[in-house]
């Protein structure tokens, strides 16, 4: 329960909420526990009453009243403790949610490089959902029966001492048992969840990427393999939930002999004039109440622990390390005193290994200065993308300095270093919404002479201006409604709106075809112009008209120089150049090999 009482102090501004659900619990307990001391007195008076005793009509009939009023109260205040209990819920669920997004937007990208995309979600609206569940049926209904289960053994410990032992022996025993029992049910759950987590990744990559799913005609394959994970689970679920029963069947019988033996004590002692009529009626309904908590006990103890690994894998990932000096935790650092000299960007013996510890760059050392462009060639995983990726700070170096503007790019809080730098990916990663929200993504208030001037560099107007609603024509999940070409240049177009001195082409053009490519292109030549720029390129002659050619080879810098220079060398551009005009398929591979295209 630990992990329980850390959420409930973490949402500790809800304070108001749960000292109402406590009082009203209270208040519930103590209205529900005065209606068997009414019963009871009515029910004397009728006794007495039938055998010619004393007692009026008028005295059951205020007694009458005061039932009603106490269960109009208890109906009242249930309703006001349950409303308390559901918006105590629903916040709690806002709380945990927005702070578990924020907490994802600190991570560093190692951490997503490892996660599904939908098992991220998966498990926010599971642990979050557990957690908030309990948290309500323990407000609406747990929490005041429990309240009412200690009065009871007061209230029966004054009447009869043996009663109220066998009702304290009852729940301690059998919370221990369903503690045992609970060891394995846990055991079973975090495997179901696991198999729901991968179910979950995958059916929100394949919906992603549903173009592909039904180009290679994978449906049934998809669908199989999704449906795989939930049979496990229900085979899981078989298994758990067998043995849970089982176990709930012989706890439940134990009881009944215990709450037999406590009836027939009931019964006995009446029978010998120890208690009055209505005096048993009022201890066999506290008895009752008593026994109500048992019989939903096997809910809430399959409620708990389902809270429990929910809240467990929730402080599992708020325990995760956070990027250094990430935007949303440095975020009042605006400026920093960048220098104006020369390099812009420097490698000094940089290092650097994803986490299986083999190293994918070595020993770099690369200078680049004010206004240059520079391309990287180098085959297929060979580090290029992850060389900007340092300058970024997506990842850390493993050793060496990585700077830019002449500060370490560790030392520097990451927001203020990447609105230095421009993007232009090969792949758009557009978002839902309109052209103007993505456009001016990142950069808050922007007028529409802004966006006109950035789109018509970006050689975007010629398709906006023809769209009904213009910038605020809706584009769909990752700009679904537009071409390639189309999303590479609102890509362009954000690139020019942001204006960053720093600026990275990540095979920006290479998913297009020959005439969106042309198109794209023009608005990349005027996205680049007097800007230090990092070009990962696709085809020799964008490579061709850059400053210098960095070529690497297996993860170290093998030739730097202009492209007049490389040409010559013999080297791997000077190949490539060879290549290209040869027809052999073997040259052909061997350029894809680099990610050239002719």
């Amino acid at each position: 329960m630990r992990d329980i009482v850390r959420i409930l102090t973490a949402a500790r501004q809800l304070w108001p909420l749960y000292l109402g659900i406590v009082l009203g619990a209270v208040a519930i307990a103590a209205t529900s526990l005065l209606m068997p001391f009414v019963i009871a007195a009515a029910t004397d008076i009728v006794v007495s009453m039938a055998a010619g005793g004393p007692g009026t009509i008028a005295s059951l009939m205020w007694l009458a009243v005061a039932l009603l009023g106490l269960s109009l109260a208890n109906s009242l205040i249930s309703n006001i403790t349950g409303y308390w209990g559901d918006l105590m819920a629903t916040r709690l669920r806002r709380i945990l949610s927005v702070r578990y997004f924020h907490k994802l937007l600190r991570l560093p990208q190692r951490y997503f490089d490892n996660e599904l995309t939908g098992t991220l979600i998966s498990r926010l609206n599971r642990s979050i959902t557990s957690i908030t569940d309990f948290l309500q049926m323990f407000a609406n209904n747990f929490f005041p029966m429990l309240i009412t289960l200690f009065a009871v053994l007061i209230i029966t410990a004054f009447y009869s001492p043996w009663l109220a032992v066998l009702l304290i022996i009852i729940y301690p025993t059998f919370v221990w048992l369903t503690a045992l029992t609970s060891k394995r049910w846990q055991v079973w759950e975090h495997r179901k969840n696991d198999h729901y987590d991968v179910a979950g990744g995958r059916f929100a990559e394949a919906i992603a990427q549903m173009r592909v799913v039904k180009s290679f005609v994978t449906e049934r394959g998809e669908v199989d393999r999704f449906a795989a994970h939930y049979d496990d689970a229900v085979g899981l679920t078989a298994q758990q939930s067998s043995f849970w029963h089982r176990m709930d069947t012989a706890r439940r019988s134990v009881l009944d002999v215990v709450f037999f033996a406590i009836y027939a004590i009931l019964f006995v002692q009446t029978a010998q004039g120890a208690f009055s009529i209505g005096v048993m009626v009022m201890l066999i309904q506290l008895v009752n109440m008593a026994r109500q908590p048992v019989a939903s006990m096997s809910y809430l103890v399959d409620t708990t622990q389902r809270a429990l690994a929910g809240s467990a894998e929730y402080f599992r990932v708020m325990g995760e390390v956070d990027e250094p000096n990430n935007p949303l935790e440095a975020e009042h650092i605006s400026t920093v005193d960048w220098s104006d000299a020369d390099p812009v960007i420097n490698f000094d013996h940089v290092d650097f290994g994803y986490d299986d510890g083999e190293l994918v760059l070595t020993d770099i050392n690369l200078a680049i200065d004010r206004g240059e462009k520079v391309a990287f060639v180098g085959e297929s995983g060979g580090g290029k993308t992850t060389l900007v990726n340092l300058i970024m700070r997506l990842y850390p170096a493993t050793s060496g300095t990585v700077s830019v503007h002449g500060l370490s790019v560790a030392d520097v809080p990451v927001g203020v270093l990447r609105r230095e730098i421009g993007v232009v990916f090969q792949d758009a990663s557009l978002f839902s919404g309109t052209i103007r929200e993505n456009i001016a993504y990142g950069m808050g208030e922007v007028t529409d002479e802004q966006l006109t001037a950035a789109a018509t560099r970006a050689n975007a107007m010629s398709f906006i201006s023809r769209l009904s609603k213009g910038f605020d024509t809706e584009i769909g999940e990752r700009g679904v409604k537009l071409s390639g070409g189309q999303k590479q240049r609102i890509s362009v177009a954000r690139a020019l709106l942001k204006d960053a001195p720093i600026l990275v082409l990540d095979e920006a053009t290479s998913s297009l075809d020959t005439k969106a490519e042309r198109a794209v292109q023009a608005g990349l030549d005027e996205l680049m112009e007097g800007r230090t720029t990092l070009i990962i390129a696709h085809r020799l002659s964008t490579i061709s008209s850059v400053d210098r050619i960095v070529t690497l080879r297996d993860g170290r810098i093998d030739e730097v120089g202009s492209p007049a220079e490389l040409a010559t060398t013999g080297g791997i551009y000077a190949e490539l150049l060879s290549l290209q005009a040869s027809t052999r398929k073997a040259d052909k591979a061997r350029l894809a090999r680099f990610g050239i295209v002719r």
